[in-house]
């Protein structure tokens, strides 16, 4: 029974933890479409089984997610896999604005991250483990951390 109790604790939802706002990267390129609409690229924990219906039933892909709006309401659920050869994330076209991304993160399960979409800019949110960013453009200020301390994208500049 103690087991039980302590294996059922990692699968608890982390989707309460205070994190920062994640938004474009400070130096980032703007991207090249003639709307004021920005990207958003979730990188979200692989799922958990196999897709027997996708090209290469074997290769991970990243979980589905769902994007709120900034008061919490429901705005759309991205089946995050784009079909390719590569099953690579989806990158979904948003009017500028604050968002909330709940997706899975690997090792918190479900978690809600508070997101900015600026216009003709991306924001990427790395939730999949193990993304390791070059950490001489990262420092204290400027990235937005899991509680292990890694790194998950960009911290929007306090204004």
């Amino acid at each position: 029974m103690l087991a039980g109790a302590l294996l059922s604790g990692c699968a608890t939802d982390h989707g309460r933890l205070a994190l920062a706002t994640v938004g474009p990267a400070v130096a980032s390129t703007p991207v090249t479409s003639p709307s004021s609409n920005g990207t958003l690229l979730v990188y979200s924990a692989y799922r958990r089984n196999a897709d027997f219906n996708s090209r290469d039933p074997y290769r991970q892909e990243y979980s589905d997610y769902e994007i709120l709006t900034s008061d919490g309401q429901f705005l759309q659920r991205i089946h995050n896999n784009s079909g390719t050869m590569f099953q690579d994330a989806v990158a979904v076209t948003l009017a500028p604005g604050k968002y909330e991304v709940k997706a899975r993160a690997n090792g918190y399960g479900i978690v809600t991250v508070p997101v900015i979409i600026a216009s003709q800019q991306s924001t990427i949110l790395h939730l999949e483990g193990g993304f390791s960013p070059d950490q001489s453009g990262f420092d204290k200020t400027n990235a937005v951390r899991l509680p292990d301390g890694q790194i998950i994208g960009w911290k929007v500049a306090d204004n």
